[in-house]
């Protein structure tokens, strides 16, 4: 027992388990914060339309996710050293020029008057994250994610989130308007992506070493396209309930659902984060079959555990989660973040499933998974909404998630049975 603890690639693991808990730890307690003091800032009709500006933004935000962690980590892990300029200069310039047509195009919406004007303007500056992210932060961490090794961008997401909760304070103090909290998030991104590169250059010499190689960058694109539109369905999925309650409801009501489902999916965000922690130790780098199977099956009970722990505090503490933070006019908040915590149990698990579909590229199996649960969830949402309101957006997002994790046990079963 002693030996197998000792063992680099699970020590490196847990090492990175501990920095993703407190990392996560951070972002939960600094959401929660900052969501208190919008909601009693802004009050629940504005916080509505914050929250739904935040959505517009999420389902935009996966346009940016060409050539993700998925194809470019184990195309690190393959390449090793020698090609690493390659692979993320190849992948820079692809994320870079996708995300900076996606920012134009939100602009241009927000200019035609697609969305109302205080959504609008909150979206603009929202709509910049997706210029640092991907492009900056999301190809350093593929690398560091690569190693097993993502304190260096867990330690600067703290610092930076503690850094926008206290600019979050100052402009409440300072009486800002609402859109210009939005631009917050964009300052944020970017001084992480910017930690992130002078941290990369420092370990390379003091220069990036990145070059365009044009094989990967066609590689890239089109290897990448079918998880990139799973990736869109499924974020698609995830944000449905609330693109469809606020055709249904008030932004005072979508308020008070979105105050629910944010602290929820921060909980949900970290067996997201522990799956591709894990991800290059137990799962990309095992090649035998059984032992595959047994570290999956082993992670999921793992994911299952954690998640109904989490849920289970979250429970019995959400009068005091929802009215110490949000403030009494978000009560009527308590019944659904009661419900809609028992969501991260199966999103722990399909999340821990799905590294099985990444390993083995199975890209039409991703998008049929999303395709199907985004379906499901549409019909659900469209018979239960009119009849029940949020609750039935939450029955939407569970008969979704069954989905999805129905077809990852067929794929597993399939590709890894004796």
């Amino acid at each position: 027992m002693l030996r197998r603890i000792a063992h680099p690639d699970i020590a490196k693991a847990a090492a990175n388990i501990v920095w993703l808990g407190l990392e996560r730890l951070t972002q939960i307690a600094v959401a929660i914060a900052i969501a208190g003091l919008l909601a009693r800032y802004f009050g629940p009709d504005v916080f509505g339309k914050w929250q739904y500006a935040n959505t517009l933004l999420l389902v935009l935000a996966p346009i940016t996710w060409v050539c993700g962690a998925e194809i470019l980590v184990p195309t690190i892990v393959q390449r090793g050293e020698a090609d690493l300029g390659a692979v993320l200069g190849s992948a820079f310039v692809l994320r870079f020029a996708v995300s900076a047509l996606a920012l134009a195009a939100t602009w241009g919406g927000v200019a035609a008057g697609l969305t109302d004007p205080v959504v609008g303007a909150m979206l603009a500056g929202l709509a910049v994250t997706m210029l640092f992210r991907e492009p900056f932060i999301g190809v350093v961490n593929s690398w560091l994610q690569s190693h097993t090794y993502s304190k260096p961008q867990l330690v600067t997401s703290m610092i930076a989130a503690l850094g926008k909760l206290a600019l979050v304070y100052l402009l409440v103090r300072m009486s800002a308007s609402a859109p210009r909290f939005a631009w917050l998030w964009a300052v944020e991104a970017a001084a992480i992506g910017a930690v992130l590169l002078a941290y990369y250059a420092r370990r390379h010499g003091g220069k990036l070493g990145w070059r365009v190689e044009r094989a990967l960058l066609r590689h890239f694109a089109s290897a990448g396209a079918v998880f990139w539109v799973g990736l869109v369905c499924m974020y698609l999925f995830l944000k449905l309930d609330r693109l469809m309650l606020e055709r249904a409801i008030s932004f005072a009501d979508l308020g008070r659902y979105s105050a629910a489902q944010q602290i929820n999916e921060n909980w949900i965000a970290l067996a997201l984060m522990l799956a591709q922690t894990i991800a290059p130790a137990f799962v990309y780098r095992v090649q035998d079959p059984r032992r595959l199977l047994r570290n999956v099956v082993r992670l999921m009970v793992l994911a299952a555990g954690l998640m109904i722990s989490g849920a289970l505090v979250l429970d019995a503490l959400g009068s005091i989660v929802i009215t110490r933070v949000f403030g009494a006019n978000f009560a009527d908040a308590i019944p659904i973040f009661r419900w809609c915590v028992w969501l991260s149990v199966p999103a722990g698990i399909e999340a821990i499933g799905n590294l099985v579909l990444l390993k083995y590229q199975a890209k039409f199996v991703v998008l049929t998974k999303w395709l199907l649960a985004l379906a499901v969830a549409f019909a659900v949402n469209l018979f239960a909404i009119p009849r029940i309101g949020a609750y039935g957006a939450l029955a939407g997002l569970a008969a979704g998630y069954c989905a999805a994790v129905t077809v990852n046990v067929y794929y597993i079963r399939f590709k890894l049975r004796p």
